[in-house]
């Protein structure tokens, strides 16, 4: 049978390892089935005295085998040990194989990274598979705050990450741009307009006027105000400048309002280094029809029927009583109950206008991913339930919840931005402590726990400071580096001729630590992007920082293990080859992240 293929560029160690660990696999139990194959993994050992490398392909193999995992195992290790790259293979454990590679396999992860470039890491594995990736997608009444933060940038570093993996992206945002926050957002941006031109209205006087009273009284609707007035002037008041009727202004105000709020949004995101390539319009998608062509499609399978729900759990609300309405059958897809599409009144849910949405979605994607806040729990198994049904399980869904931020300073909860009204604004937070600072340590937590953003701690330069520490260890590596051009010529260590250089130098224990860290980071691209995990990389870059600090301090002590000799040029190049792969792996970790490596710490 032929070898088996690897997603993963040929740059990455642990995966033309994994190819001859399934073909001494597949010689070891013939005819083993290739699905059983295909789930060998190899993954590093905690301890270096354990080997380089592990696999559990002797205890995958035992059940279709009907063999021992030890026998295979002992198996394994007679045919992985003829091979040259391996030093020595044991078995370990219930049917583990330990190997460890050659000093020169290790030696040559230093030129894999330097050939690569920018694309060290990258893989091939989502190759042909679609993602859009829906973000952030606050409603655009009022300035974004340190919760939609996370969020956003969980979500960009996601969709860096998916790439990275070999998927197509899509980066999307929806606006809520119908419904009632649009309305109380318009009716306060027309209290804002009424005080520009004068007119004396208190808030406790407007809002019995609203709707639903007066929700939005934020300082930042008074410069969108402003700008109404330079457009309309007093057009939109009575003649005595109160409160006109709403068919004179209101359209007028909810137009300018919303694309005066999205483009304050879009400077935000583009100030937290984020860009999207899609903004769907909800009211669009709305007039468009494809909501009830989304449920009459739902119809046509049988999925639909008129019922009553059940009575919510809990506590009961005043206002509930049994209606009947339109419900979909979400339960045969997975959900704990049928859901409602369209109320007693005829008018659809806002479930239904999501299923709308997500299907617009899916036209062009084969697995749609909603980075969502954590209180969305609830809603995940019923879209689920709606996507499958409608692309007969051809697209899959699924969401990345993202906690809440709590932010202080000084051991207390930062105090709330008087211009927003009510909240911490992104805007703060980027003016606090910057893009860099705000991105790396958004994704130092999975997305799902709580996280505390401690602005003392993320502009201490300490080593209990992650985002100091990985720059700092980037910007040591650049110094060492612009040293040896000085010493050596910039010629010389360029990474075209560092490949070039005898890396038989690099035999300690701490040169062979740093030089497994590198050769994993493929397989830490692949796993992060498979678990949808962009904090894993994150943790790369900061276990990368560690070893790179540790082989720094060890040179103080041990002059062999210095970077530069200025009488001993071979064995500089040498060092300065490794001192190039971990400079080129944490930018191309931290490109992942959005994060920008520094050249030097100031």
């Amino acid at each position: 049978m032929a070898a088996d293929t690897t997603t993963l560029t040929t740059d990455c160690l642990f995966a033309r390892t994994r190819v001859q660990v399934c073909d001494a696999l597949r010689s070891v139990v013939p005819g083993l089935p290739e699905e059983v194959v295909q789930r060998v993994d190899l993954t590093p050992t905690r301890d270096p005295s354990h080997g380089d490398m592990a696999t559990n392909a002797a205890m995958l193999a035992a059940k279709p085998a009907r063999r021992k995992p030890a026998d295979i195992a002992a198996e394994l290790v007679a045919k992985l040990s003829e091979l040259p790259e391996i030093a020595k293979a044991e078995a370990a454990g219930p049917g583990f194989v330990n190997l460890t590679l050659r000093p020169e396999v290790l030696q040559g992860v230093a030129v894999s990274v330097l050939k690569a470039g920018e694309r060290y890491g990258r893989s091939t594995m989502g190759q042909g598979t679609r993602v859009n990736v829906e973000y952030v997608s606050a409603n655009p009444t009022g300035p974004m705050h340190v919760g939609h933060c996370r969020g956003a940038v969980v979500g960009d570093a996601l969709a860096n990450l998916l790439e990275a993996a070999g998927s197509p992206v899509t980066r999307e945002y929806y606006i809520n741009d119908a419904g009632t926050q649009v309305v109380a957002l318009t009716w306060a941006t027309y209290w804002r307009y009424l005080q520009a031109i004068g007119t004396e209205i208190s808030a406790d006087d407007f809002s019995p006027l609203t709707p639903n009273g007066l929700q939005y009284q934020g300082e930042y609707l008074i410069p969108v105000a402003e700008s109404i007035v330079k457009t309309h002037g007093r057009a939109l008041a009575n003649a005595e400048g109160g409160p006109a009727d709403p068919s004179v202004w209101f359209e007028t105000v909810r137009r300018e309002a919303l694309t005066q709020m999205m483009a304050a949004i879009r400077e935000d995101l583009e100030a937290l280094g984020i860009s999207h390539e899609v903004f769907a319009s909800e009211a669009e998608t709305l007039a468009s029809g494809r909501v009830d062509a989304a449920i009459a499609k739902l119809d046509s399978k049988g999925l639909l029927y008129e019922g009553v729900l059940e009575p919510p759990k809990g506590k009961m609300p005043e206002d509930w009583e049994a209606r009947p309405q339109t419900l979909f059958r979400s339960t045969e897809f997975g959900d704990d109950q049928d859901r409602a599409l369209r109320k007693s009144d005829g008018t659809n849910t806002y479930f239904a206008n999501d299923i709308g949405y997500h299907a617009q979605k899916a036209e062009n994607a084969d697995v749609l991913i909603d980075v969502l806040g954590a209180d969305h729990g609830g809603y995940v198994s019923r879209m689920r339930a709606a996507i499958s049904a409608l692309t007969d399980g051809k697209t899959g869904f699924e969401v990345v919840m993202c906690q809440i931020v709590r932010v202080v300073k000084n051991g207390e909860p930062v105090k709330m931005s008087k211009r927003a009204g009510t909240f911490v604004t992104l805007r703060d937070l980027l003016d606090e402590v910057g893009k860099d600072a705000v991105r790396f340590t958004m994704l130092t937590r999975k997305a799902d726990a709580q996280m505390e953003f401690d602005l003392d701690a993320v502009v201490a330069q300490t080593r209990d400071n992650p985002v100091f520490y990985v720059q700092y260890a980037h910007a040591r590596c650049r110094s060492v580096l612009r040293s040896a051009e000085t010493m050596f010529g910039a010629e010389s260590v360029t990474p075209e001729a560092l490949c070039e250089a005898d890396l038989s130098n690099l035999s300690s224990d701490v040169e062979l630590a740093v030089l497994r860290r590198l050769a994993a980071f493929p397989r830490s691209v692949e796993a992060a992007a498979t678990a949808r995990e962009p904090h894993r990389i994150a943790t790369y870059c900061i276990d990368l920082a560690s070893d790179f600090h540790a082989l720094w301090n060890r040179g103080r002590e041990d002059t062999t293990l210095r970077f530069l000799h200025e009488n001993d040029r071979a064995t500089s190049l040498a060092k300065l080859a490794l001192v190039s792969a971990i400079a080129g792996t944490l930018r191309c970790a931290l490109t992942i992240l959005g994060v920008v490596p520094v050249e030097e710490m100031r």
